[in-house]
């Protein structure tokens, strides 16, 4: 799942991509897609993209005069851009005889493939939603206000904001009574934080993912601040600059235990864990957050029982 580091730099990469050009077509591929239907999402063409903002894991296209676009990616969904678009309809959606004529394979099979939503500007260039797997979760919105969005309306500040210290962050988890992993990953509490990056965060900071947050003393509430910043902070800066289609491959080559089962720890050598639930999973390094101790996976528990 792109996380807060990911959308930021897609949210650059397309500041500098978009910013100036004008939508001609959206073509929702998938109509499943579409969370909002007033205003319609051909509303969209005909306007200038003036402005693209991240919200937490929320992309959201600014247009002027127009409405706006903003999307979640989800678990699987993710943005790639095209320089050019094979030849085809340049507004509409296709009709059945010019998906036949297209040399686009994706708009010969809507809503059979990964394609979700595509959209074309006046240069012929523009990008693509895709979204791999049967599970359909990513959203599109069209909408005047992006706080129309109820996933927008409800974040929680943003880690790298300028006003976010540890005073802040103190005061989010003093009566926080959860574990440490699903208060980061809460987005209502921390906006843009998910499954890989509380993974990373928690490895940095030496605690373990079970640590119920409201029983942190100062000293570990400034250490998980300080990780959480540090990390989110490093990650942006490895993937700025870096082109939308290599954004996973960057995430991936960066990550210190998360999707590392089984190999060594890089900080003190001991083998990364991890522990299982019904649609996710975490890791962990025993000797730098357990004190050597393995954490149960409550999954497997279950299965031997």
């Amino acid at each position: 799942m792109p996380e807060l580091p990911e959308v930021e730099a897609l949210k650059d990469f397309l500041t500098e991509n978009l910013v100036g050009h004008e939508i001609v077509r959206v073509l929702p591929v998938a109509i499943s897609v579409l969370k909002t239907y007033d205003p319609p999402l051909t509303a969209m063409e005909g306007h200038e993209v003036v402005a693209v903002h991240r919200h937490g894991k929320f992309l959201d296209l600014e247009t002027a005069d127009g409405p706006r676009l903003v999307t979640h990616l989800a678990r699987a969904g993710w943005l790639h851009w095209k320089d050019r678009f094979p030849d085809g309809p340049t507004r509409r959606p296709a009709t059945a005889p010019q998906r036949r004529a297209s040399r686009d394979p994706f708009l010969s099979r809507p809503g059979k493939g990964p394609l979700a939503l595509r959209v074309v500007l006046e240069t012929g260039a523009g990008f693509d939603l895709t979204e791999a797997g049967t599970q359909k979760r990513l959203a599109v919105y069209v909408v005047r206000d992006p706080r129309e969005v109820p996933g927008v309306a409800r974040l929680g500040p943003d880690p790298l904001a300028d006003d976010f210290d540890e005073e802040r962050f103190a005061e989010l988890l003093k009566d926080e009574r959860r574990q440490l992993k699903g208060a980061l990953r809460d987005q209502s509490l921390i906006a843009g934080v998910g499954n890989a990056y509380s993974d990373e965060i928690l490895h940095a900071a030496k605690m373990s993912p079970f640590k119920l947050a409201a029983s942190l003393s100062p000293e570990e509430t400034g250490r998980l601040y300080e990780a959480l910043r540090t990390t989110l902070t490093e990650a942006v800066e490895r993937s700025r600059g870096v082109a939308a289609g290599r954004l996973k491959s960057e995430k991936k080559s960066g990550l210190r235990v998360h999707g590392r089962t089984g190999e060594p720890c890089p900080v003190c050598g001991d083998t990364i864990r991890e522990v299982s639930f019904s649609d996710s999973s975490l890791q962990y390094c025993p000797t730098c957050q357990t004190g050597g101790k393995p954490l149960a996976d409550r999954r497997l528990s279950r299965l031997l029982k």
